[in-house]
């Protein structure tokens, strides 16, 4: 969905990467720095109510997720590494949203259908980390599971949009139908790529089990 935004973040960012590799400044440390503080904003920000401050923050860095990946580029150092790191702290900040976000409704018990707010960040909490390892799993079986309604940044998109709705007005409802729907598109991406897997690993136990008949 916001596949042509990243890719003119991407172009965007070039000068700004430019200039933070001439100041001897990493890719990884640029990783590892964005993920520090979107795990700070959302785990203060959020649960104590500052939802729409700490949305519009931590929306910014997710659209910046590529900078990394640019600079990585551009310095030639792209590679299995990096491409490691920058998933597994993807995935911690994930959970940090999440879980601000789960906290903002357990602290908040005044805010209307607070448990089903509870109930759904944590479904949305849940198979978001289950629908990246579907992919990494698939992956080491020989397969691959790249399937899907969202992606990461859409999902982290769609949560902090649901949240940040409900300081200019819009019913707090909105947003936990929101993050319903949004936990409804993580099982889905889930159940397609086990089952993409499942096809794929069968025509291929299929194709060893049938006899080359020029053999």
């Amino acid at each position: 969905m916001l596949g042509g935004l990243r890719a003119a973040m991407q172009r965007l960012f070039t000068p700004l990467a430019r200039l933070l590799l001439g100041w001897g400044v990493s890719p990884d440390a640029v990783t590892i720095a964005g993920t520090v503080v979107v795990s700070v904003l959302a785990l203060t920000l959020l649960p104590t109510g500052h939802v729409l401050l700490g949305g519009l923050l931590i929306g910014l860095f997710v659209l910046t997720d590529s900078l990394d990946g640019v600079m990585a580029r551009l310095s030639g150092r792209s590679g299995p590494w990096g491409a490691f790191l920058d998933s597994t702290l993807d995935r911690v900040s994930d959970g940090a949203v999440f879980a601000g976000i789960t906290l903002w409704f357990v602290l908040h018990p005044d805010l209307p259908y607070a448990t089903w707010g509870v109930a759904a960040s944590l479904a949305c909490l849940v198979l978001g980390a289950v629908v990246p390892y579907a992919r990494a799993r698939a992956e080491s079986v020989g397969a691959t599971a790249t399937v899907g309604i969202a992606e990461r940044s859409d999902r982290l998109l769609v949560a902090l949009l649901a949240v940040v709705l409900t300081q200019v007005g819009v019913p707090v409802v909105v947003a936990e139908v929101m993050l319903t729907l949004l936990a409804v598109a993580s099982l889905v991406t889930v159940v397609q790529r086990v089952a993409t897997v499942r096809h794929q690993l069968s025509r291929s136990a299929h194709t060893e089990a049938t006899p080359d008949p020029e053999a």
